[in-house]
């Protein structure tokens, strides 16, 4: 399967679970994708139903007529449609241009849609490594793995949507790999 390419439906993920330093780019979990949209569901209801109470609100105290508060009303539910369209496309969109490698150097994480980077993580420069999982991304089997460097810009690196088990495989290959460098900081 090409680097960028999509998994087909269904397919399953413990087969292109990367091994430690295998240095080609792998795709965040599949699962990422909904597990994004349910978080970006509930960030949208969020904002979305206080600004209703708001629109009612001003359309009983205030003296609108029916056009007006139906134009509020309006504005309110095409404003609402938009966000959650976004909040439904964009976890794909993410998905398909987001990927990283470990290889012998250390970790490396390609992003971006329209402006693109690449961060890269040597080895030598790692200080500590987190594994982290919130709600949705336990019910998801997922992780978010930080990856903390020396320095003070982007001293810390993190990458969500990754499978749970490959999360911690990373985080003990970092870790296992500062041990191995004979690096005596005493941290």
């Amino acid at each position: 399967m090409p680097v960028d390419a999509a998994p087909p439906p269904g397919a399953s993920t413990a087969s292109r679970e990367p091994g430690p330093a295998d240095g080609c780019f792998h795709a965040l979990d599949p699962r990422s994708v909904a597990a994004a949209r349910i978080a970006g569901a509930i960030a949208a209801s969020a904002v979305a139903l206080p600004i209703l109470v708001a629109v009612l609100t001003a359309a009983v105290a205030a003296p609108l007529g029916a056009a007006q508060a139906a134009a509020a009303f309006g504005a309110w539910a095409a404003a609402t449609a938009l966000l959650a369209a976004w909040c439904l496309a964009w976890p794909r969109v993410r998905y398909r241009h987001l990927r990283y490698r470990l290889d012998a150097q250390g970790f490396t994480i390609r992003r971006g849609v329209v402006w693109r980077s690449v961060t890269s993580v040597p080895k030598l420069r790692v200080q500590h490594t987190d594994v982290s999982q919130g709600p949705i991304e336990r019910a998801f089997d997922l992780a978010t793995l930080v990856v903390h460097t020396a320095g003070t810009q982007d001293a810390s690196v993190s990458l969500g949507g990754l499978p749970h088990g490959v999360a911690l495989r990373i985080r003990d290959y970092l870790i296992d790999a500062e041990a191995e460098s004979g690096d005596d900081r005493g941290v």
